[in-house]
């Protein structure tokens, strides 16, 4: 295994905005690859002739020599080692550990003697949604990171057959970069590494920042949500359900925690759109995990357990690195699993099965689509093999539209 997996899709849009008048904020679950694109990202900004003196990265999760909680003495110490007149690239890794940390990073901006091009990493999207976006509206680019991709997975094996198997691993072990070369080493170390990776952002991206004194309730939670993705839910209906079978706890209770668990990027929530009437919908939305692997081990399952729902869970999160926006799809009393709109403005429609071999189960799946009287393209994903046409809707195998190019 080479030391960088290739995630060229990331690296393309750093390049993109490199040198733009934008701050590049990367932003992710922990250890889904953040530091290291900005380790990639540097080594072709020196390969272009970048001298390793504009160069400037601090993690602050790591203890840096002079460089304290203070955003203003951070800001003194880093101006301080920038190259006069020339351009500086300054990377700021987990800046959320720094307490009014968008001062700093607006002060870097605002001061364009600097000539300071400015890239930062958060594992937290609720300084996306406060105080970064409050004060830098309209100066910032968000780079949204996921684990891998099934074809960033791949491209770490030289032999590319037997994808069905490497697919079942992919689900079974997760798409964190680090799980991969366990994978790769020694599988046996995987849950424990996952687990460990679980726990600490629950603890330092979710209980520490909100000042949750029940973790217990938190992991309850979080093990129900992971135990119904793709089941349309409420916190109403979550609470109720908790209530019943686990302990007593309030809806605003549930409320608090999911958002704490979304702002981490352990749980993505899609709401649903109506189709007919063309309007967003307010309630019964679903939740999709960032990772399979992490579910199956926090949860405890078997391998292949659930393998329904995990696939849906996968091809929600390819759409998404895909730049798609997602919905749940409404049509009368049918549901679409997913109503995406890419980056043009384009409307796609999916429906996700493992199979549909049984002619019940191809006609309970087309049916919803059938049902959409527009012509947007509308793709049947499962893992059967073949590629079929039903009167206009694609059947495609979930693996062959995985690894094709976007």
């Amino acid at each position: 295994m080479s030391k960088y997996i290739s995630r060229q899709n990331y690296i393309k849009k750093l390049h993109q905005f490199r040198d733009k008048d934008l701050i590049k904020v990367v932003t992710g679950i922990r250890r889904c690859g953040k530091s290291t694109l900005l380790e990639m990202f540097r080594d072709d900004l020196k390969a272009s002739g970048v001298s390793d003196a504009q160069i400037l990265a601090i993690n602050f999760e790591i203890p840096n020599d002079g460089y304290s909680s203070d955003w203003l003495e951070t800001y003194n110490k880093i101006t301080a080692k920038l190259a006069k007149g020339k351009r500086n690239y300054v990377f700021l890794d987990e800046i959320q550990a720094i307490p009014e940390f968008e001062k700093l990073v607006d002060g870097l901006y605002a001061n364009k003697e600097l000539q300071v091009d400015i890239y930062i990493t958060g594992s937290n999207a609720y300084f996306m949604s406060s105080e970064l976006a409050t004060l830098l509206t309209g100066r910032y680019i968000e780079i949204k990171m996921l684990p891998l991709s099934f074809a960033e997975y791949l491209s770490v094996f030289d032999d590319q057959t037997d994808l069905a198997t490497k697919f079942d691993n992919y689900i079974n072990y997760g798409a964190f970069p680090y799980a991969l070369k366990l994978f790769l080493s020694d599988p046996t170390t995987i849950s424990e590494y996952l687990k460990n990776l679980y726990n600490t952002i629950l603890y330092k991206d979710v209980i520490t920042r909100r000042g949750i004194g029940d973790s217990t309730t938190l992991e309850n939670i979080t093990k129900f949500m992971f135990d119904n993705i793709s089941n349309i839910t409420t916190p109403k209906k979550i609470a109720d359900t908790m209530t019943s079978t686990i302990q007593k706890i309030s809806n605003h209770t549930v409320e608090n925690y999911l958002s704490g668990l979304t702002d981490s990027f352990v749980l993505y929530p899609v709401s649903r759109y109506d189709v007919k009437g063309k309007k967003w919908l307010q309630t019964l939305g679903k939740y999709y995990a960032v990772d399979t692997g992490m579910r199956h081990f926090v949860l405890g399952q078997a391998p292949n357990t659930d393998l329904g729902r995990a696939v849906e869970n996968i091809v929600y999160l390819e759409l998404l690195r895909r730049g798609n926006e997602i919905w749940i799809g409404k049509n009368d009393s049918l549901e679409i699993d997913f109503v995406t709109r890419d980056p043009n403005g384009a409307t796609s429609y999916y429906q996700v099965a493992q199979t549909v071999m049984d002619q019940n189960t191809l006609k309970r799946e087309l049916t919803p689509l059938d049902n959409i009287n527009d012509h947007n393209p509308k793709l049947l994903l499962t893992m059967d093999a073949g590629a079929y046409d039903h009167s206009g809707i694609k059947q495609q195998n979930v693996i062959d539209w995985l690894i094709s190019p976007q």
